[in-house]
């Protein structure tokens, strides 16, 4: 517990699969689709998230195997990798609380699978002993080639993402990519003398806030000389090498120009193309009409294929089998094509990010583990204790949306994924302590900082235009509960309690439409029957996502309200962007200071802020730290949410709450814009809606700090449909137009 000393930050990871994901192959040519083609290729162990893997080739496998760490434990032999009674697999897991590359040793006979992290082969070393991601594990003849988190960006909102090469001999670590860019999903040629990468080098601005299609170029490199680049694909992701001269890749293609006669069901397609280094000639290879990404080359001819043929009805819709993602091979000669994973027992499942093994012979990729559901039965979901880049503060991760813990530590609330229930995990276990009849009802629970009550927003979360109100939920632990409405116009939403529990600051559209900040006086009466808030901030911007400081002086909120004239309306579609986080005096607005913003120039998003228990510093949900994935090789089913998204903390200054003998704060320029900040969690996911406690992870008398039996919490997504097939309810967010805020 001693390592907790500032407490615990619980969040949610908003379209994390619910599924465990897990690693399979299927041979090459395919078997009758009746027998059971598919091998398991990682060890079955239950909830693990496995995924992204490749074939560990065999010169480098004899060299790990010579590693004393491996050695010791697996009595692996080089001459056993020759005869083909042992092989291995690098891929990524969440096992060891982060997003690490693993590798999985197969041993024929007795037939067993060993898997260990990069740590416990080349030692815990500044390298890999790091709160980081890292992905995209490939080898040339001497070094292991991937991507981590490992090193801040130099500027803002810019990607972490680096390619690095470890030697398999010596453990040496290097990093490939030159300081300054980010490079994504590296690829080594044939030959092993060249290395592939979607790098935002080259691109005006790097990265800018993109969900889906990040526009990155490849760029190659040689491995002996790996900084001098040169680029062969302006917008082209994921490369992969079909000869020394030949890489496909996938980009988003333009709008089609329909031939005469023709419909397609939209207007805008994934597709694959192969270049030829040596002429710049591009090809198309997938059909104009399907989705088509995530290339491995078998030849210079033939690459592997994740498609979507026929679009899907959205979430929750029951799907055929060409509404998944499946894995298809296509010779860039004639447009000939072989269904894969249609023919298998999983066909109605989505599979992902394909890879070869043994020369095609298999073809590897990961899925869904909904195979291990009976039909109707949903998915458990535990708390999951992560690492954090804090020393002194824990990290766990939450199975609902907008987790918020009592004062006391005792009881934390959260909303299911659907948005239609209010859950407690408390001394009594798990319940539900409101609920609707409904998806998209109600969102943003937070605890009164002084007794048994509740607050909760009641109504659709993406929607300015409809009513919300906050209710209060009274005696939650005594199951006594009355719920009654605070307030009954406007949009209302992200109350806060102040610490005497009096009154609340919330956010509301107010007479004038626009989102402001106000201030309840009375959090029993509310602001019902005319009686009217006061009103705290206001402007033609959004200011939301407010909290009352720990000593009560100040409210921290996120706001556009410096958003530029003539800049979209929206952000991506979803919402106005330019978020930044401000603090004002709650009992003077004229006291207001802008903490920090995303990108140099205001732009991006520094949201959701929470205090820390002691109000020395502020956790937010920022981009700051970029995308760190190709978001299209992520297990989405609709892009309704940020693909990227991360908790950050920003430590105060140490005057910044020094109040003088005339009443007066000490405030200046050194606090407009904090520049320093610690980045907590590196993940693929969108991390939000972070909340700080003061107890620790490991302290015993907290409720919410069990790891949940099974079946005490039970959500509707995923689960199994009668024909076999996923249904997926929620990921996260409702499948709506606008973003909560």
């Amino acid at each position: 517990m001693s390592g907790n000393k500032r407490g615990s930050i619980a969040f949610f990871a908003t379209y994390r699969t619910p599924v465990p994901l897990d690693i399979f192959s299927c041979p090459l040519p395919l078997p009758k689709p009746t027998e059971n083609n598919e091998l398991p290729m990682i060890d079955d162990k239950k909830d693990q998230y496995n995924y992204n893997g490749r074939e560990i080739p065999k010169d480098a496998l004899k060299k790990l195997l010579k590693y004393t760490n491996l050695k010791s434990k697996t009595n692996g032999k080089e001459i056993d990798v020759d005869r083909g009674l042992l092989s291995g697999v690098v891929f990524v897991s969440e096992r060891n609380r982060l997003e690490l590359l693993h590798i999985a040793l197969r041993f024929q006979s007795p037939p067993k699978v060993e898997v260990f992290c990069l740590a416990d082969i080349f030692g815990v070393t500044p390298n890999f002993n790091k709160v980081c991601l890292e992905d995209s594990g490939c080898f040339t003849d001497n070094h292991l080639i991937y991507v981590s988190t490992k090193e801040p960006a130099m500027e803002r909102r810019q990607p972490w993402t680096a390619v690095y090469q470890t030697n398999l001999q010596t453990g040496v670590t290097d990093r490939l990519t030159p300081l300054g860019t980010a490079d994504l999903s590296p690829s080594v040629s044939p030959s092993k003398k060249m290395i592939a990468v979607a790098s935002f080098q080259g691109k005006a601005g790097g990265w800018d806030g993109e969900i889906e299609d990040l526009k990155t170029n490849i760029f190659i490199m040689d491995v002996m000389s790996p900084h001098t680049r040169r680029m062969v694909v302006k917008n082209g992701g994921w490369p992969t090498w079909g000869s020394d001269n030949i890489i496909f890749f996938h980009r988003k293609d333009d709008p089609i120009i329909h031939p005469p006669g023709q419909k397609f069901p939209k207007d805008v397609f994934w597709g694959v193309y192969r270049v030829e280094i040596s002429t710049g000639i591009v090809k198309r290879v997938t059909p104009l009409n399907i989705d088509g990404f995530t290339p491995v080359a078998i030849d210079p001819n033939r690459v592997v294929v994740v498609t979507v043929r026929e679009e899907s009805q959205g979430l929750g819709a029951a799907r055929v089998v060409d509404q998944f993602r499946q894995i298809e091979i296509f010779d860039s000669r004639n447009g000939n094509s072989t269904k894969i994973t249609q023919n298998t027992k999983s066909s109605k499942a989505d599979h992902f990010n394909p890879f070869l093994i043994d020369g095609g012979k298999l073809i590897g990729y990961h899925r869904g583990r909904s195979d291990k559901l009976s039909f109707d039965q949903a998915v458990e979901r535990p708390f999951q204790t992560l690492d954090s880049s804090l020393p002194d503060v824990g990290l766990f991760r939450v199975s609902g949306v907008f987790p918020t813990i009592s004062k006391d530590g005792k009881r934390l609330a959260f909303v299911d994924n659907e948005f239609k229930a209010v859950w407690v995990a408390d001394s009594n276990g798990l319940h539900i302590a409101y609920e609707e009849d409904g998806p998209d009802r109600l969102f943003s629970p937070v605890w009164n900082q002084r007794d048994d009550t509740l607050y909760v927003c009641v109504g659709p979360s993406f929607n300015m235009k409809m009513k919300v109100n906050i209710n209060a939920i009274t005696n939650v632990s005594k199951y006594r509960r009355q719920c009654y409405a605070l307030t009954d116009q406007y949009n209302n939403a992200f109350p806060s309690s102040s610490p005497d529990g009096k009154k609340l600051v919330y956010r509301s559209t107010g007479k004038d439409g626009f989102k402001n900040l106000y201030i309840m006086e009375d959090s029993k009466r509310g602001v019902v029957n005319g009686r009217e808030p006061r009103r705290l901030t206001k402007g033609k911007w959004t200011d939301t996502h407010c909290q009352w400081s720990p000593n009560g002086d100040w409210i921290v909120f996120s706001s556009t309200r410096d958003k530029p004239a003539g800049a979209p309306e929206s952000d991506q579609g979803l919402d106005p962007g330019y978020f930044a986080v401000y603090l004002v005096k709650w009992d003077n607005p004229d006291v207001l200071v802008r903490v920090m913003t995303s990108g140099s120039d205001i732009s991006g998003h520094v949201n959701h802020p929470c205090f820390s228990p002691d109000g020395r510093s502020i956790v937010v949900t920022a981009d700051l730290a970029g995308v760190s994935v190709d978001p299209i090789s992520l297990p989405l089913f609709e892009h309704s949410v940020r693909s990227y998204g991360d908790i950050f903390s920003i430590d105060l200054p140490e005057d910044h709450l020094v109040r003088y003998q005339d009443g007066n704060y000490k405030y200046g320029k050194h606090i407009r814009d904090v520049k320093k900040f610690t980045r907590i969690t590196h993940s693929k996911y969108e991390y939000s809606t972070a909340t700080w406690t003061k107890f620790a992870t490991q302290d015993p008398n907290r409720a919410w700090s069990m790891r949940l039996p099974a079946g005490d919490f039970t959500p509707a997504c995923p689960y199994k449909q009668r024909d076999g097939g996923e249904s997926y309810h929620m990921t996260g967010h409702l499948l709506l137009p606008k973003r909560c805020c």
